[in-house]
């Protein structure tokens, strides 16, 4: 099974969390959406750890499949974002990218946020 990371989980990667390491050592790969290298290098700028953590993302990344949005993302994410507004459930706005690229490739977000299962047709793997 092929699994998209949330940047929670790249968090918890880099702490070394077992759960969270139980649960992705069945995975065949991990998926990396673009927003969430986003999210990481922001955090980066103002850590005290950033040349190692930047190192860990490098290698994250050159292990993982980069999950780019392209023009059929863009479906997924006005179905997705419609569905919220019509369910009155916003979720950060980032997320709805992550959610329909989850969706267009068909695979589990490893998430601690707990919003994603608001979202249809959308797993979330917690730990």
């Amino acid at each position: 099974m092929d699994v998209i990371l949330d940047t929670n989980a790249v968090s918890a990667l880099l702490r070394g969390d077992t759960a969270l390491a139980a649960l992705l050592e069945p995975a065949k790969r991990h998926h990396l959406p673009v927003i969430v290298i986003g999210e990481y290098r922001y955090g980066l700028i103002r850590s005290r750890h950033r040349k190692t953590l930047q190192a860990f993302l490098e290698t994250l990344i050159r292990e993982s499949l980069v999950l780019r949005i392209d023009e059929t993302t863009t479906t997924y994410y006005a179905a997705v974002r419609n569905e919220l507004r019509e369910t009155g459930s916003p979720i950060p706005e980032n997320d709805v990218w992550i959610a329909a690229l989850a969706r267009q490739h068909g695979q589990p977000i490893v998430s601690r946020d707990e919003h994603f299962d608001e979202i249809a047709e959308t797993e979330r793997l917690g730990w």
